[in-house]
């Protein structure tokens, strides 16, 4: 709960949703309002004070020290007065609300079984409460692709050594180009290094090789093998090794033998690969590594390990073999170890990586370099500067680490596949239908990058796709963007998509800012690769302070993704395999990418509809609560007399009129959650803030405003001049006036809040009927009886005394329906001339064979009279949720079983 808090604390710290905003904004508005009310009221009182007979009536004569003040001082007083008269038309209590609101609603999130994962057992996690409506708002969401996209479990396909590609068939390393079925005369097939020695056929049979050529080969794998093993930060579970690696290629034998387990997957992998090739890593004991080769144990001392870091892009090891040499194993990027390299078959390893790479293979070069005994002395002393300096110690491990990781020799290359997770191409396409701008960040190879978002969706293979690649100079990259603005204007394609690499980013960013936002704006989908940390962020920020102020969201699975998360609008982590830094520092984190959809298509458009419409009710019902006080003073003289009774005043906001709203901000479901999420364009409706608008906002204060006058108005002309209402002739007073007014506002803003509720569960009525019950027994009570511990009770016998009128009842059964029917009008012609997508589903959802009035407890085939009665049977509490079934397409493309807790009852596609 601490962390929870904490986190909590952070993002509101840092975050500020567009609702808050726009309740900033409108409250602003009503500050203003409310001084205007005030100076008004005041400067009419002195107005109205100019006569004298109205200065100082025969009942209410002055004091002589009144007499005598300051007049400015008296105004300031007066103005003060009417401020504190006028005070309840600012919502204090709606931020109270909206965090509860918050807080409570964020619990959906957790218990929605559509969003836990049964092979995990991971159910989604709310870290921070306050940007729940966010999710409703995205524009533009950043995804990295490993671990995210994809699974993150890397499985071992292809490999190039020495300039010679291998592949992985049937369990079998095998020299590119035979088949499984290949026969004697043919290339065999590369069992382990056992079978190396053995083999007489390690190409084709017109390029056969020397003994002493086998014999090199042979070395060459050995090496290869052995610097995979060696060059990583695996750590080994259980030690079982006797018998491993003294037969053939074993694809299964080594994983059920040795447990490896690796911060990253790409490197348990290829130790696990390596080891059903012969070599096996058994351990670390005392800083030395254990490998057995072919059945021989050999053991290099650990001298140095120079960690992987986002800019290199790389990592060493430096060990000390059996025979004494000193060694520098180095793994990495492509690009961060072919230019580091003066030997070895460079450039048909370069081939192979982008063969592999077009593939969609993540790849990954393997070099080494001998030291001599002088050299290592330097290396070592280097190191130990570095690594025990008292100031800047980064950048001097920075250099050293550049100064040791040069003059290396190519071994060749791995590619390991990550297939993609679950419906990953459903959900980006239901992304991009709400109109979502995908973007893909990821640190892979273009090639590998561009193979996996053609596989995925994110790119399709009619888009065109434009490239702003390997750019060396700012003048180039500005002239390529010119051109590609251009290609975009000239040509007649819907859809673009922008393939950018880190480097040319980078010149991007430094001086051409704007063009490059102008490209990326009218491309449908951009895949940014070879990206650092930090640029994810700095992308990610260039798109949030555009003119247009997007919402943003980040989806990420590893550390490396944390500064997009925090830097995004809303961040969102997965619980994958790169441990939780992610999750922990996201708003939300989810268990995989296809849950994207409901937590956006769903939770957020149903978060932001209901706090959406709390605020704008907060607003107008104490519109409607303190108008009519303003309207008083007219009748008054300005003398602040209050036309409600103070506990009146005191419980309207907490008592009479809270509830209902709070609990349509927690259970509201304008339309079915299945729906939703199979018209993905609904999410349309709800952008750009547009219920939170000014112009909505002005709809809501007027109609505040207009009920208001008819409060007022409507009460006074029926207790107008020589008019009795009562049996026994007496006419109403000042307080049985007042209650009037707060009677039929009591009403009316309830029943307002009814009209705006689709979504009917026995809660609602509870506290919607029920809190028009509590006023009328709370006003009984206060008023029937003479309570000691009050010092004065005006309204003794006025509520009795009011309730006793036929005419009285009349009234506000009058009143009510005239303020809500001009509403209802309204709501009535917006449908029919101009409907939402939204509405225009709600009437589809209305006319289907699903005739129910209740949303919840639905019957098919049942005639209107009957689902009435159902309704009313709910309204009592005998409506089974056993009995309720749906009726929805089988094929519903994300979720065939609903068992969310947002529909609070379980519902099988069986049924439906």
């Amino acid at each position: 709960m601490e962390t929870k808090m904490a986190l909590n604390y952070k993002s509101k710290s840092q975050k500020r949703s567009a609702v808050e905003k726009s309740m900033n904004t409108f409250l602003i508005i009503y500050l203003i309002i409310l001084i205007s009310e005030a100076i008004i009221s005041t400067i009419l009182k002195y107005t109205w004070q100019a006569e004298e007979k109205w200065d100082e009536p025969w009942y209410n004569q002055k004091t002589e020290h009144q007499r005598n003040s300051s007049k400015i001082l008296r105004f300031i007083s007066d103005f003060l007065a009417f401020l504190v008269l006028y005070n309840f038309i600012i919502p204090i209590s709606l931020y109270v609300t909206v965090e509860m609101q918050k807080f409570l609603g964020s619990f959906f999130i957790g218990w929605d079984l559509d969003l836990y994962h049964e092979e995990s057992d991971q159910k989604a996690q709310v870290n921070t409460s306050d940007l729940n409506e966010e999710l409703g708002q995205v524009e533009y969401v950043f995804t990295d692709k490993t671990g995210t996209l994809t699974e993150n479990e890397m499985q071992f396909r292809e490999c190039s050594i020495n300039g010679l590609k291998y592949q992985e068939i049937n369990g079998k390393l095998v020299p590119e180009g035979p088949s499984p079925d290949s026969t004697e005369g043919e290339v065999p097939f590369l069992g382990s290094l056992s079978h190396l020695s053995n083999s007489a056929h390690l190409t084709a049979t017109s390029l056969r090789t020397s003994p002493e050529s086998e014999t090199e080969l042979i070395k060459e794998h050995d090496l290869f093998f052995k610097a995979v093993s060696l060059c990583h930060t695996v750590q080994i579970s259980n030690v079982q090794t006797d018998g491993i690696g003294d037969g053939p290629w074993q694809p299964n034998l080594a994983p059920a033998q040795l447990e490896y387990y690796a911060s990253s997957p790409d490197e348990k992998a290829l130790v696990e690969a390596a080891a059903r090739a012969g070599i096996i890593f058994v351990g670390i004991s005392e800083e030395t590594m254990e490998v057995k080769v072919l059945g021989r144990l050999e053991r290099y001392k650990l001298l140095h390990i120079l960690e992987f870091d986002s800019d290199r892009r790389r990592m060493s090891v430096i060990v000390q073999a059996p025979s004494g040499e000193k060694l520098l194993f180095a793994k990495g990027a492509e690009s961060s170890i072919l230019p580091k390299c003066i030997g070895g078959e460079i450039a048909k390893t370069r081939i192979h990586v982008d063969e592999f790479a077009l593939k969609g293979l993540r790849t990954l070069c393997i070099a080494y370099r001998q030291f001599t005994a002088k050299e290592y002395e330097d290396v070592d002393r280097r190191l130990f500067e570095a690594r025990t300096a008292l100031q800047h110690r980064e950048e001097k491990l920075a250099d050293a680490f550049q100064y040791i990781e040069k003059d290396l020799i190519l071994l060749g290359a791995t590619a390991v596949e990550d297939r993609l997770q679950d419906k990953v191409r459903e959900t980006i396409e239901a992304l991009r239908m709400a109109g979502i701008k995908v973007w893909v960040l990821t640190g892979d190879k273009h090639e590998t990058a561009v193979s996996v978002s053609l596989s995925c969706g994110h790119f399709h293979r009619t888009m065109n796709i434009l490239e702003l690649i390997n750019q060396k100079s700012d003048s180039g990259c500005a002239e390529q963007l010119r051109q590609l603005a251009r290609r975009i204007t000239e040509d007649h394609v819907i859809q673009h998509g922008l393939v950018v690499d880190g480097t040319s980013l980078s010149l991007a960013l430094r001086e051409h800012e704007k063009l490059f936002m102008e490209v990326c704006r009218n491309c449908s989908a951009v895949l940014c690769c070879r990206m650092a940390p930090l640029q994810k962020a700095k992308v990610i920020r260039l798109i949030k302070i555009s003119p247009e102020k997007p919402i943003t969201l980040a989806v990420g699975d590893g550390a490396n993704d944390v500064s997009m998360i925090q830097e995004a609008h809303v961040g969102i982590g997965i619980m994958g395999k790169e441990g939780r830094q992610a999750a922990r520092n996201s708003d939300y984190a989810i268990a995989r990418f296809k849950f994207l959809s409901k937590l956006l298509f769903v939770h957020g458009h149903f978060y932001y509809i209901r706090i959406a419409t709390l605020v704008q009710y907060f607003f107008y019902k104490n519109v409607c609560f303190i108008t009519p006080q303003f309207l008083y003073q007219f009748y008054c003289l300005f003398s602040q007399q209050t036309l409600y009774d103070s506990v009146y005043l005191t419980l309207y906001n907490i008592c009479f009129t809270s509830l209902p709203v709070l609990i349509y901000s927690l259970v509201e479901q304008h339309i079915d959650p299945h729906v939703l999420q199979s018209k993905p364009t609904l999410y349309r409706d709800i952008s750009k803030n547009g219920l939170l608008s000014i112009k909505a906002f002005l709809y809501w204060t007027v109609l505040g405003f207009s009920h208001a006058f008819i409060f007022f108005f409507g009460s006074y002309f029926l207790v107008g001049k020589d008019t009795s209402l009562l049996g026994n002739g007496q006419m109403f007073g000042n307080w049985t006036f007042g209650t009037l007014v707060f009677t039929v506002m009591v009403i009316t803003v309830t029943v307002k809040m009814a009209l705006e509720t689709h979504f009917w569960t026995w809660i609602n009525h509870l506290v919607t009927w029920g809190s028009i019950i509590f006023y009328f027994i709370f006003s009984l009570f206060y008023g029937g009886i003479l309570w000691p511990f009050l010092g004065s009770q005006n309204m003794y016998f006025v509520f009795i005394q009011l309730l006793s009128s036929g005419s009285a009842w009349f009234a506000i059964l009058l009143m009510v329906v005239t303020c809500l029917f001009i509403d209802v009008v309204k709501k009535v012609f917006d449908r029919q001339l101009h409907p939402t997508s939204t509405e225009k589903a709600q009437l589809a959802e209305a006319h289907s064979s699903v005739k129910c009035l209740d949303s919840v407890c639905c019957f098919p085939g049942e005639t209107p009279c009957a689902s009435v009665g159902r309704m009313l049977e709910r309204v009592i509490g005998r409506c089974s949720p056993n009995h309720i079934s749906r009726l929805w397409n089988a094929s519903d493309p994300f979720y065939t079983n609903d068992r969310s807790i947002l529909t609070l009852s379980p519902m099988d596609s069986s049924t439906c």
